[in-house]
């Protein structure tokens, strides 16, 4: 561990998580590599099955048994544990999973907003009780004059979290169970709870996914507000482009547990390098596009995980595959001018090592 003075927030390196079933080991991430910079909002998006969601469980240590981290690092600039204003870098991948470290930098320091907020209130406890606990478990760790909040002054910030993310009433709502509450309050309640430790960076796994358009756009302007009054670095993981033109500052493209390309959202959005993101992009609708004309889509499928294809994994399905290398050898992740880096032998060729 090394203090640091400048320099990213969370750095992941060749990151690889594994699962070892019956019928054989299947490769969930499989060397990816970004970073995030404090303040910054980094979107990962890819199609389902791509990596997103393990790497995020990967960066909380909470991949479930068979799955482990089978290789890379995850260095994140921490405070807990710290003189008040110190800080240090942390490998999180080789922090075991129930330790006492890792579990005061889960939830105070790195926060989720998972997909779904009724599966991740308990149905049996009020909101506010299970935000106060919360509150009380973590601020401990890092308060300058030390000790636990009391309950009151615990209730008191869930009052103020719940004014800040919109929800109407706060002072009854915190009393309201889960199942009494609808679908776009229950989810500004898990970003108040996401927020209540003050965390560094907060992980939003398809934050909007089980919610209609117009709550959507309500939550999206949110976090928007919310990030630029606390400062705190997000990294935003959807399947959907538009949200992450809403969102982004930075962007990673995955598949098949790879990164593909990465680079600010302009630049992916208007100068694309890689024919997966290229084919990600022409699938989009747009509001000046030709109407009744059907949407061009990838070709082919995601590869069965135990069948994975040799050499580059988007080949299969890629148009300009040039054959006897994409075929053979997988590229690595290399810059492509100041901004962007891309995976792709069409424009450069240089393979991973591994």
């Amino acid at each position: 561990m090394t203090t640091p003075t400048s320099g990213p927030l969370l750095s992941v390196r060749d990151l690889r998580v594994a699962f070892g079933l019956d019928e054989g080991t299947v490769r969930a991430v499989d060397g990816a590599s970004f970073d995030v910079m404090p303040g910054q909002v980094l979107g990962i998006v890819g199609e389902s099955g791509c990596g997103k969601s393990v790497t995020m469980k990967a960066i909380l240590q909470l991949v479930d048994e068979p799955g482990r981290i089978a290789g890379g690092e995850i260095l994140f600039r921490c405070r807990s544990g710290v003189a008040a204003g110190g800080e240090e870098v942390v490998d999180l991948a080789k922090l075991p999973r129930r330790g006492a470290r890792m579990r005061a930098i889960r939830g105070a320091e790195i926060a989720l907003i998972p997909q779904e907020p009724m599966a991740a209130f308990s149905p049996v406890h009020t909101v506010g009780d299970q935000i106060v606990e919360a509150i009380q478990l973590h601020r401990r760790q890092w308060r300058p004059e030390g000790g636990t909040l009391s309950r009151k002054d615990a209730h008191d910030i869930v009052v103020d979290l719940f004014r800040d993310v919109g929800i109407s009433m706060p002072e009854q709502r915190v009393g309201a169970y889960s199942w009494q509450l609808s679908g776009g309050l229950r989810q500004r309640a898990m970003i108040a709870m996401a927020l209540s430790c003050k965390p560094r960076l907060l992980i939003a796994d398809e934050p909007t996914t089980a919610i209609d358009v117009t709550t959507q756009a309500q939550v999206l302007a949110l976090l928007r507000e919310l990030q630029r009054k606390y400062g705190t670095a997000i990294i935003f993981i959807t399947h959907d482009l538009g949200v992450i033109a809403q969102m982004a500052n930075h962007v990673v493209v995955m598949y098949l547990g790879r990164v593909m390309e990465q680079g600010p959202v302009d630049a992916i959005f208007h100068a694309p390098r890689h024919p997966y993101t290229q084919a990600l992009l022409r699938s989009m609708p747009s509001l000046h596009g030709a109407t009744r004309i059907a949407l061009p889509t990838i070709a082919g499928t995601l590869p069965h995980p135990f069948n994975r294809p040799a050499g580059c994994p988007f080949h299969p399905r890629c148009g300009d595959s040039i054959a006897g290398r994409c075929t053979t050898r997988v590229p690595s992740l290399q810059p492509i001018g100041e901004r962007q880096a891309v995976s792709c032998f069409l424009h450069h060729d240089v393979a991973d090592a591994s």
